[in-house]
């Protein structure tokens, strides 16, 4: 019986056949299952990705210490944070990943084709978020890894579209998400639990090029929660994308400072990232442990001081602030 395979797993395998890493090799092994027919005709090939899959499993599992093998799913945090994209099926996750960054993950009409989490960063002027691609929070039963890779992350990023109702959906999600002790920042369960992981959202309204007429974009956003921040893009048209970066970067509540010696310029190539709220004393010592036990006093040029302003050891750092710092 002939296995009749459609166009798409033939794309995947091309991938596969040309992916260098255990992990590249995996995922495309595990779409190339999920998009292959099941019947009698494909069943030697099932067989035979079985096969390769668990042999890149064994190769991928990789030994930290006596009998501990480190998951593969494990997406090893990079840059400035790390922003889990999620949502449900066929809302274009994997179409922004692919905007935003250089990763090429599988793109297809039909729903579920990611099937494992898929990493690329994404520059925002001078410094690199990390996105995850996830799979397609649905119904159905999540993969027992896959909630561990939502409380590993730095912050979450909602991903909606039309024709369905944004806010149903994200009720939906809310409470597929509760299930497993996950929550969005700002939406607390019903029943309050000591276990539970709460994350910083962003809301994003993705293609929005199906809704041309300003008003029925506005009557999108308008049903999603407002105290949330929310934007409307297109991650085929392109629009939207440079404030998307933007407040990508600002769901992870950082800000960028930038140091200079006394007589000299900042380098604003190489800026300090560090949590909003921190202060002169702690950047100090995260520069080195003699600078924060000498410190006398800073100067800052930023957005909220004068020009060279001399601040205490407790001024909370802002973003854009060029700090020079006296011991």
């Amino acid at each position: 019986m002939p296995a009749n395979l459609p166009p798409q797993y033939f794309e995947v395998e091309k991938r596969y056949r040309e992916a260098r890493t255990v992990s590249d090799k995996l995922r495309y092994l595990e779409e190339m299952m999920a998009i292959m027919p099941k019947h009698k005709g494909t069943d030697k090939l099932r067989a035979d990705l079985r096969r390769r899959l668990a042999q890149l499993r064994e190769m991928g599992a990789t030994r930290k210490g006596p009998g501990r093998r480190a998951p593969v799913y494990l997406i090893e945090p990079e840059g400035v944070g790390q922003v889990a994209l999620l949502g449900p099926p066929n809302t274009g996750k994997s179409s922004l990943l692919a905007a935003l960054t250089k990763a090429q993950p599988l793109i297809a009409p039909y729903p579920y084709t990611t099937r494992l989490p898929l990493a690329g960063m994404m520059r925002y002027e001078n410094v690199q978020v990390q996105l995850v691609d996830t799979p397609p929070v649905g119904e159905e039963y999540l993969e027992p890894w896959f909630p561990d890779l939502l409380r590993r992350a730095d912050a979450w990023a909602v991903v909606l579209a039309p024709p369905e109702d944004p806010g149903l959906a994200w009720q939906r999600l809310c409470k597929n998400l509760a299930r497993y002790y996950l929550c969005p920042e700002g939406n607390p369960p019903e029943t309050p639990t000591s276990n539970l992981t709460v994350r910083p959202t962003l809301l994003i309204l993705n293609q929005a090029d199906l809704l041309p007429e300003p008003e029925d974009l506005a009557l999108y956003l308008d049903v999603l929660p407002s105290n949330y921040p929310r934007l409307a893009v297109s991650a085929l048209q392109g629009q939207g994308l440079a404030p998307l970066r933007a407040a990508l970067f600002q769901i992870l509540g950082m800000v960028r400072v930038y140091t200079r010696a006394p007589g000299k310029a900042a380098n604003f190539k190489a800026p300090f990232v560090v949590p909003r709220r921190t202060t002169v004393l702690e950047l100090a010592e995260r520069i080195h442990h003699d600078l924060s036990r000498n410190f006398k006093f800073a100067r800052v040029w930023g957005q909220k001081t004068f020009e060279g302003q001399r601040v205490t050891r407790d001024y909370p750092l802002q973003e854009g602030d060029v700090v020079e710092i006296h011991g």
